[in-house]
């Protein structure tokens, strides 16, 4: 089952009067794209976390952001004075440079970073594992969201698959029907200029004429190329750069159908061709 490269997964969990919140946000990409925020006490998670997200998902920008939230009857208030006497030193240092500097009070000192600092007393190792824990929760919950919408653009590209294989079949049924014309639009040619013309030398002509017009090729290609996309579709990998390639081709069959095209109805098959190439590109474009 295809898989978007778009979603959203928010999961909560408590460890150790800890509160885990996990948000993991993921949009188009071209490749995979990881970018991890963690609380300072929980840095060196950001390894572990990093190796299953990569694990889990193949292509996408995707934002893991973790907060932690401490409750304040368990917290341990710690006063750092090496901290503080440094930045008091360097308030000082400043002040003297300046006129009239704003003043700066014990509550200004306490509020910068590092000069307070509330720790909670917990296991290293538990805390640990609750996170790694509520971070799989979380990605289970992506993936269920980005499949859910992988299963809508592979409905939505297999109607245009359909509606593709119906243009096809139109431009072999009216094959026949061409050269047909193009042999009456010849002999009245003739008739018009008053010319007398060997009935062989014209069908020689309208042989020549069939030959630059067919595009039995062209059609064989694009049937091809219609299997083989229903083939990618019922993969269960990430398929979104084969589909993006396999773009290109249908892109290029139409183009070849347009400029071998000497009649309205085969331009206009060409040039739908063209709009339901392009429609599926744009939804290639969300796939991973």
């Amino acid at each position: 089952m295809i898989a978007s490269m778009t979603g959203f997964a928010r999961h909560d969990t408590e460890a150790q009067g800890q509160s885990l919140v996990w948000e993991i946000r993921s949009v188009n990409h071209r490749y995979l794209d990881l970018r991890v925020q963690l609380p300072d006490a929980l840095r060196a998670l950001e390894t572990d976390v990093r190796a299953r997200l990569q694990q889990s998902l193949g292509r996408g920008k995707v934002d893991a952001v973790l907060r932690l939230e401490s409750p304040g009857e368990d917290a341990v208030v710690r006063f750092d004075p090496v901290r503080a006497k440094a930045l008091v030193k360097t308030i000082r240092e400043i002040d003297q440079l300046m006129v009239n500097g704003a003043r700066v009070s014990a509550l200004d000192i306490l509020t910068w970073p590092g000069i307070i600092q509330r720790d909670a007393a917990l296991d290293a190792d538990v805390l640990r594992t609750a996170v790694l824990e509520a971070l799989d929760g979380a990605i289970a919950d992506l993936r269920a969201m980005r499949a859910a919408e992988g299963e809508a653009l592979r409905q939505t590209l297999e109607t245009r698959l359909d509606a593709y294989s119906g243009l096809i079949r139109q431009l072999r049924e009216r094959r026949t029907a061409i050269v047909e014309e193009q042999r009456e639009r010849l002999r009245a040619r003739i008739a018009e200029l008053d010319l007398t013309l060997d009935p062989q030398r014209l069908e020689q002509e309208v042989a020549l004429l069939a030959q630059r017009l067919d595009v039995d090729e062209e059609l064989d290609r694009l049937d091809g190329h219609v299997a083989a996309m229903r083939d990618i579709l019922d993969r269960d990998e990430p398929v979104g750069r084969r589909l993006d390639f396999l773009m290109q081709e249908f892109n290029r069959e139409a183009n070849t159908l347009g400029s071998k095209s000497h009649d309205l109805e085969t331009t206009r098959v060409a040039m739908e061709m063209k709009v339901l190439t392009e429609q599926m590109r744009e939804q290639v474009q969300n796939i991973e």
